[in-house]
């Protein structure tokens, strides 16, 4: 679809994406991070919270590909050395399971196990993107941005988790390299609930300052009526 599409009631005003040079991105919708279990739950986190989005996360998958969008999955994971993953990073949360230790999906963070895999009911189809990332941001040590330019790409909607951390990291740095970028609302979730209505309101505040947002209904609209 080469169309300029426009949802009306973004906030904090209207924004508009031609879906031709706009890739989806679904943010570590991880076994670790959404399944029972896994680190997440570890750390002692409700990951039903995260589990309530995959749904909507699906529909929006099948809305987008249907009209033949691109689809970027990213994934947080280090090499198995851990040289990806400073002290800094793997010394925090819970002092019993830590990034690279054993846990009971495989090691933890690690790319290549079980636990770091996207959960199969929004499994990457083939030629989908799919980025390992070491860290917080999807840009950071990856080719991300080599990827969406190569394909055209200028704007971004965003899904996954965790709105606060890894989605808001990513949709800073993406603002930063001159992309026009969107958070689903209902796509994205926190262990947090007001982690997520901050983070929200930290993005689109002072006229879309990092970006904007919507509802999944808005865009799978957008997307039918055209």
């Amino acid at each position: 679809m080469n169309k300029p599409l426009t949802l009306a009631t973004a906030t904090p005003f209207p924004y508009t994406f031609n879906p031709a040079h706009t890739a989806l991105v679904v943010i570590d919708m991880q076994r670790d991070f959404i399944e029972a279990g896994g680190f997440g739950a570890s750390l002692g986190n409700d990951v039903t919270l995260l589990q309530a989005i995959v749904p909507t996360v699906r529909r929006m998958l099948d809305a987008w590909r249907s009209v033949g969008g691109v689809v970027l999955h990213t994934r947080e994971a280090h090499r198995p050395d851990l040289s990806d993953c400073p002290p800094a990073k793997r010394l925090r949360g819970s002092p019993t399971l830590r990034i690279g230790d054993v846990g009971p999906m495989g090691r933890v963070l690690i790319a290549g196990e079980h636990g770091a895999e996207i959960i199969p009911e929004l499994a990457p189809l083939p030629g989908e993107l799919v980025v390992d990332k070491p860290g917080k941001g999807m840009f950071y040590g990856t080719t991300v941005d080599a990827l969406l330019s190569h394909r055209g790409i200028t704007h971004l909607l965003f899904m996954g988790v965790t709105t606060e951390v890894c989605v808001q990291t990513s949709m800073r740095e993406a603002n930063d390299r001159g992309y026009e970028c969107l958070l689903i609302e209902d796509g994205t979730e926190s262990y947090f609930p007001e982690f997520k209505a901050a983070a929200l309101a930290m993005l689109t505040a002072q006229g879309a300052i990092v970006g904007w947002s919507a509802p999944s209904s808005a865009v799978i609209q957008a997307l039918q009526s055209a």
